[in-house]
């Protein structure tokens, strides 16, 4: 049986044809929902909310996006005396937890040389909290559906949206890079979470029949188990969005170690990516130099290590690293080039060079350290010269700043 209903009766459209419920399930025979199931949220939202109830995060697609407010920045440093800057907390099973540690680093303003923040450096023990946190939360984050992981990337984004102008304005107080040049950081970050929202689609494997006589292949993609990221001060936001994203969206668990000039912007994205429905223990944070690396490298829970800086740190984390049978990545220190034709654009290729060798200050891998003017182009040396002595260079607070000042003087 059919049934027909009118639309836009007083045009000449033909009428339209409406299969009826009864049709629809002699052509598709399945279940229909009892009108009070409709009104109930899925059983991944009911499980979020009941678990809500225990001091888990809302469901990403139950939480409303709103900027990070005052109290909840507050909530991963602590305030000492009144006379002390505040102190950065560890993030551990969920928890922004005060470290017991008797050393800490102090976190610096570069263009002022306040100290707005104090570090801890992770002592063994909270080291090791911190990795059996990401142990114990493995097995149940591994077998959430890659689907639900995905939606707490989805609303992540949204917050990193939302609280874009606050994230800036603490790398840009803590690492010295300009307003824009931190606002640039956190959105090519950005740019991995988005990336991380289609996971269901690259983790797909591969199946091929008949590779020989009665033989077919097939491959899974599964996550590691507990994974480490190492983060240098150059890009505070971006580089660990490169990490911990991406790996807890494949199922994995992380303990990711902001670097100790600029620890504000990874505690931050950790506060964000929590309330954007990150289960606890799925992502923890711990502080320090060089002791809390070689525990990184040396732990046998922690199955892979990524690590972006310098090079003679990356050849450390590299050998030491994999020689515990890690899988290890290091993006280490580069000397880049450029060679400029005749037949380039004067203009252009100047304010490409300008741009390439002076952002952030020229703190960054893909800084440009030398030109090669060839062909009769030399002659643009001199305006090139100009060009960067007119730079501007001042807090990255101030407008009309081209740069700001490095981070440390040792830089």
């Amino acid at each position: 049986m059919q049934e027909t209903t009118y639309e836009e009766h007083q045009s000449n459209k033909p009428l339209r044809l409406r299969l009826t419920q009864s049709e629809r399930l002699r052509r598709h025979p399945a279940p229909i929902r009892k009108r009070r199931d409709r009104r109930r949220p899925p059983n991944m939202l009911r499980a979020a909310l009941s678990r809500s109830a225990s001091g888990l995060r809302r469901s990403p697609a139950m939480a409303a996006a709103a900027p990070l407010s005052t109290a909840a920045a507050a909530s991963w440093l602590s305030n000492g005396p009144a006379s002390s800057p505040p102190r950065v907390r560890l993030l551990i099973g969920g928890e922004f937890v005060e470290s017991r540690a008797d050393e800490h680093v102090d976190v610096t303003n570069p263009a002022t040389q306040e100290v707005v923040s104090r570090i801890p450096l992770t002592t063994a023990d909270e080291f090791r909290a911190a990795v059996d946190a990401a142990r114990t939360a493995f097995p149940g984050w591994r077998g959430t559906p890659v689907t639900t992981r995905q939606r707490v990337m989805f609303k992540f984004q949204e917050l990193i949206r939302a609280n874009m102008d606050k994230l800036a304005e603490n790398i840009t107080t803590e690492q010295g890079k300009t307003l824009k040049d931190a606002w640039g950081d956190v959105f090519r970050g950005l740019e991995v979470v988005e990336h991380a929202c289609g996971m269901g689609t690259l983790q797909m494997g591969e199946y091929v029949s008949n590779v020989s006589n009665g033989i077919d292949t097939f491959s899974i993609r599964e996550p590691l188990g507990v994974c480490a990221g190492i983060c240098p001060f150059n890009f505070p936001a971006m580089i660990p969005l490169w990490m911990f994203p991406v790996a807890v969206t494949c199922g994995n668990t992380f303990v990711l170690k902001p670097s100790e000039k600029d620890p504000g912007a990874a505690m931050m994205l950790a506060e964000l990516a929590m309330e954007a429905g990150l289960p606890k223990g799925v992502l923890n944070i711990v502080h320090g130099t060089h002791d809390v690396v070689n525990n990184i490298c040396d732990d046998e829970d922690i199955k892979a290590v990524s690590f972006v800086g310098s090079n003679t740190a990356g050849m450390h984390i590299y050998s030491r690293a994999s020689a515990s049978g890690k899988r290890v990545q290091c993006n280490m220190g580069a000397k880049n080039h450029a060679i400029i034709l005749p037949d380039a654009d004067k203009d252009a290729t100047l304010n490409a060079l300008i741009a390439a060798g002076f952002g952030a200050a020229g703190q960054r891998c893909m800084a440009l350290s030398t030109a090669v003017f060839v062909g009769g182009s030399e002659s643009w040396e001199e305006e090139l010269v100009k060009r960067a002595s007119g730079l501007v260079v001042n807090s990255g607070m101030v407008n009309d700043a081209d740069l700001g000042p490095v981070i440390s003087r040792e830089v």
